[in-house]
């Protein structure tokens, strides 16, 4: 299988990432991969923001997944700093493979690194493989999320 490298993504890396963010019912109507153009500008302020940290799983050379981690300083919980993590996909090539695991690990063990109390995280509602598997690694369903369109 080669070695694993949890390593922070880099320009070069969005073309994979957009192509993973976009592999699944949810993310083809929402990703536009033959459009890079929009995300460019959105990498660019994540590299500039301390408190996000935009990670890759490359094996051999190859990007095959990925997550976001989000720091947040808070006052809630005693001025707690939490962490959310968002957008965790794995190639499809991957999946089953236990890179899932070492992504949310890598991400927990980070948190912890960072100085944070609570690392939390979303999923769509339709996503029920995910919530299983979000449970195994730990995590509680304990609040309902809403969002709204801007």
């Amino acid at each position: 299988m080669g070695d694993l490298e949890i390593r922070p993504a880099v320009a070069e890396d969005i073309p994979a990432i957009v192509a993973m963010l976009a592999d699944d019912p949810l993310g083809a109507q929402r990703e536009s991969p033959d459009d890079l153009s929009p995300y460019g500008p959105a990498f660019e302020r994540l590299a500039q923001d301390p408190n996000q940290h935009l990670t890759v799983a490359v094996r051999e050379g190859r990007v095959i997944g990925t997550l976001q981690l989000t720091v947040i300083p808070g006052l809630s919980r005693k001025g707690a700093t939490r962490s959310i993590i968002e957008a965790v996909r794995v190639h499809a090539d991957e999946r089953g493979s236990g890179l899932g695991t070492q992504l949310i690990e890598w991400a927990v063990a980070e948190s912890r690194r960072l100085g944070c109390h609570l690392v939390q995280l979303t999923s769509d509602a339709s996503r029920t493989d995910a919530h299983r598997f979000y449970e195994r690694l730990g995590f509680t369903a304990s609040h309902v999320g809403f969002k709204r369109q801007l």
